[in-house]
Order: C-alpha cells, then sequence, then structure tokens
C-alpha cells in the first residue's frame, strides 16, 4: 500500500501522516506542490525521529502521478463527495493499493472527480463540520485497509 497526498499544505500533518507511513511500513508519496520545505521544523518535529524510516518519495508534477495510477492495479480517491465509503475500497491478492489524499482546503483536485468517481470513497461524518483532519483522515482509512487485510505485515 501507498499512500498519497495531493498537494499537501500544512507540513504538522504531512508530518504527522509520514511517521504513520513509518509505522505501517508504507511508501508515501508528496505529488503535486508543496505548501512547506522539506526542510520545515514543523514537519520535522510531526514525524520526530522517524524520519529515516519513512519511505518517502516527491512527485512535482500530477501527470506523473496519473502514470503512476494508470500502472497500479488498486486506487482509492478519499473525498468528501465520494458514494462509497472507505469500507468498501477493495483489497487486492497482491495488496497493492494508492490511497490518495487530497489538500487540507481544497481537497483534491477537480480534475480527479469526474475522471476517478467510480474509485472515489467517503468517511461519514455529520453534516455539522466541512471535514475531518487529514491526518486523522488517512489514519482511519489506512488502518481499516490493512485490518482488512489481516494487518499484513504488521506485527
Amino acid at each position: 500500500m501507498k499512500i498519497v497526498l495531493v498537494n499537501p499544505e500544512i507540513p504538522q500533518n504531512t508530518g504527522n501522516i509520514a511517521r504513520l507511513s513509518a509505522g505501517l511500513g508504507v511508501e508515501l508519496i508528496l505529488a503535486g506542490k508543496r505548501g512547506f520545505s522539506l526542510e520545515d521544523r514543523y514537519l520535522k518535529r510531526a514525524g520526530l525521529d522517524y524520519w529515516e524510516h519513512v519511505k518517502l518519495k516527491c512527485i512535482d508534477d500530477i501527470e506523473e502521478l496519473e502514470t503512476l495510477i494508470s500502472k497500479t492495479e488498486n486506487t482509492a480517491f478519499v473525498s468528501k463527495f465520494g458514494q462509497k465509503l472507505y469500507t468498501d475500497i477493495p483489497i487486492s491478492d497482491s495488496g497493492e493499493a494508492l490511497l490518495i489524499f487530497g489538500n487540507e482546503t481544497g481537497g483534491l483536485p477537480s480534475r480527479f472527480h469526474e475522471k476517478y468517481k467510480h474509485v472515489m470513497y467517503r468517511i461519514p461524518m455529520s453534516g455539522k463540520i466541512r471535514s475531518l483532519n487529514i491526518a486523522n483522515s488517512v489514519a482511519i482509512v489506512a488502518y481499516d485497509y490493512f485490518r482488512r487485510n489481516g494487518f499484513h505485515s504488521l506485527s
């Protein structure tokens, strides 16, 4: 499994997700523009001393991300506009998956909503808020994916 953040904006959230990625042993892909430097002290602080365990890849342009999507057996976009629940993300036989999340203020770029609506999933929530914190959302979806895959490779 790989976690993809598209145009991440807040270093603390990305740092928390990097720590989660290290804990799960999965690759973290930062795609598109970042609203911070990879040297940002808040990013480093949120990831604590786990950075050496983070499998980090940066993709600067969205077209490269789309190429990766086309080569991946199982892709799931997580958005409040998804029609299916995140618990319905299919588990592939290989366990290979891209879990793709938008940024904190704008979500996923509009180009993805129509093209990938068939693989767009949501986390249910009350109508009292617009969204959950991105780090929380990634944790919810990633751990559920691992749970349904028998916590493969986790102790």
